[in-house]
């Protein structure tokens, strides 16, 4: 086409803008249209060219349709409408309280009820530390056999999600928050990057792959663990993950095009190829072998190392109670993941269907320890949907000492739980590697909120504390949680469960302020 007419053209558009837009629009449907009826690949555009197209975009923004304007507020899962609505609430440092009372069945089967006092320990008593209202240590010093002992000054943490997974923003805003909160924050298994290097506390998570502590040749590597624990003084524990409640026993993989060179130096990985993270671990295939790797991590570090798992076979457990008994040897901590643990991606089946929810995999766990006289050396740490302080409360009760959050932590940076996690397209730029997406995670603003919700929990926790005469939530019991067994039908948490945690030998709050300090 010559410049004349195109000029012309252009003319008639300038004069005309209403009727070549509706020509426009009018070609382009057209073209549409062809290829739809010409496609076999979707039947239903297929057969309803262009209109069918409809179909597929509802289908994508169903999530957000069902969130918005279909679901009742405690239909949604993961987390219905009124459990976000308390995390965003906190987060925020708004008004987290419900009116007109609850909207709860409190006569379903599973509902907990936490039995108040009549003479609640008095809030007016309580010990503030260093002006932070909503601190609450850790009643147990991590690894006391150790070169550098760790006391967590928070019971609340931040749990295990890889640098990968989520975005580079969001790991700033969750350490961030971590560290103006005083929890602690778990790298996941990807590995500690620049991101987590914020300020706050750092559980190392070692997986099956290794990343950031393998040599050239993808095995693990002591001496470079050795080297980065030594640079990185906020590093504080080691965690060994055996399994993930999303999905126990099977490894993982972040696609090519994820793994840019960044990731890739982070990792120890080749840039632009599948890193794969096996489903099993080359350094041990049996309990003795999986203690002398803790030893020998523990010995070359001098920090406090622990185990993450999912349960399923009871038998490693009881294996590994009883080799830990006879060697004095193991594991400082055990982080129990529950099936309905998860953040990123997982095959359905896995999901649903592979490992025990975290009540009755803790109460085995627990209980077979407590049988070796191990139950008290070990610190548990309880993870999977517990970041909220009921279920905080019912974990304790069980014996857990610390809890870790992930998805609820998600929530308080902005996750708006689009379930788009395995996609890359997360709309709230929490789990995904898009620049253009991720730049709506602002780490300083969303730092701020991932600490007010930490802070607020704990403060919401303490207060149930006190209301059931207890100056520390370490100190509830079993025989402070009612659980509805149907209609008029209540039992203790303690008889539901067939056991006692142990017994809490608590003297006062600011007992358990003292820190210690890792030195060279």
């Amino acid at each position: 086409m010559d410049a004349p007419h195109m000029d012309q053209i252009l003319t008639w558009i300038d004069t005309y803008p209403l009727s070549s837009t509706l020509i426009g629009l009018f070609l382009f449907l057209v073209l549409v249209f062809l290829r739809d009826i010409t496609q076999k690949t979707h039947t239903i555009q297929r057969n309803f060219p262009i209109v069918g197209r409809l179909r597929y975009f509802l289908e994508m923004i169903g999530p957000e349709l069902r969130q918005y304007w279909v679901a009742h507020d405690k239909e949604e899962r993961p987390f219905d409408r009124t459990e976000r609505s308390w995390i965003y609430a906190t987060a925020k440092g708004q008004n987290s309280n419900f009116g007109f009372g609850t909207t709860e069945i409190q006569y379903e089967p599973g509902y907990p009820i936490i039995k108040h006092k009549a003479f609640p320990y008095p809030e007016a008593n309580a010990f503030i530390h260093n002006k932070d209202a909503s601190c609450i240590p850790c009643l147990k010093v991590i690894g006391t056999k150790r070169k550098f002992p760790y006391r967590p000054y928070s019971i609340i943490n931040i749990s295990a999600m890889s640098f990968g997974s989520l975005g580079k923003n969001a790991i700033m805003a969750l350490n961030r928050g971590a560290r103006d909160s005083g929890a602690y924050h778990n790298t996941g298994e990807g590995g500690l990057s620049n991101y987590h290097r914020e300020g706050a506390d750092i559980v190392w998570q070692i997986g099956t792959g290794y990343f950031g502590a393998r040599d050239h040749s993808g095995k693990f590597s002591l001496d470079v663990l050795k080297e980065k624990v030594g640079l990185n003084p906020c590093i504080k524990m080691i965690e060994i993950k055996l399994s993930q409640g999303a999905k126990p026993g099977k490894g993982g993989i972040l696609p090519a095009k994820k793994v840019n060179a960044e990731i890739a130096s982070i990792r120890h990985v080749e840039e632009g190829k599948d890193c794969i993270s096996p489903n099993s671990h080359s350094e041990f295939t049996n309990v003795k072998e999986l203690i002398q790797f803790i030893e020998t991590i523990a010995n070359g570090t001098g920090l406090p190392v622990g185990i993450k798992s999912a349960v399923g076979e009871i038998e490693f457990w009881e294996e590994l109670a009883r080799e830990m008994k006879q060697s004095s040897q193991g594991p400082d901590f055990i982080t129990i993941d529950g099936g309905e643990g998860g953040t990123g991606a997982a095959p359905l089946t896995y999901a649903d269907h592979v490992s025990l929810p975290f009540k009755i995999g803790f109460q085995r766990v627990y209980t077979l320890f407590q049988s070796q006289g191990l139950s008290e050396q070990i610190v548990w740490i309880g993870s999977g949907k517990l970041g909220f302080p009921d279920r905080a409360v019912v974990a304790i009760a069980m014996g857990c000492d610390l809890i870790n959050v992930a998805r609820e932590a998600m929530l308080s940076i902005g996750c708006i739980q689009a379930q788009k996690c395995h996609t890359d397209h997360c709309p709230a730029g929490v789990a995904t590697q898009n620049w253009w997406l991720q730049r709506g995670v602002d780490p300083e603003i969303k730092g701020k909120r991932a600490a007010k919700y930490i802070q607020g929990f704990r403060k919401e926790l303490l207060s149930l504390a006190h209301s059931c005469g207890y100056e520390h939530p370490g100190q509830f019991t079993g025989q402070d949680v009612e659980i509805s067994m149907g209609m008029n039908r209540y039992q203790t948490l303690e008889g539901l469960l067939g056991y006692k945690r142990d017994e809490v030998k608590f003297t006062k709050l600011q007992d358990y302020t003292v820190f210690p300090k890792r030195q060279a």
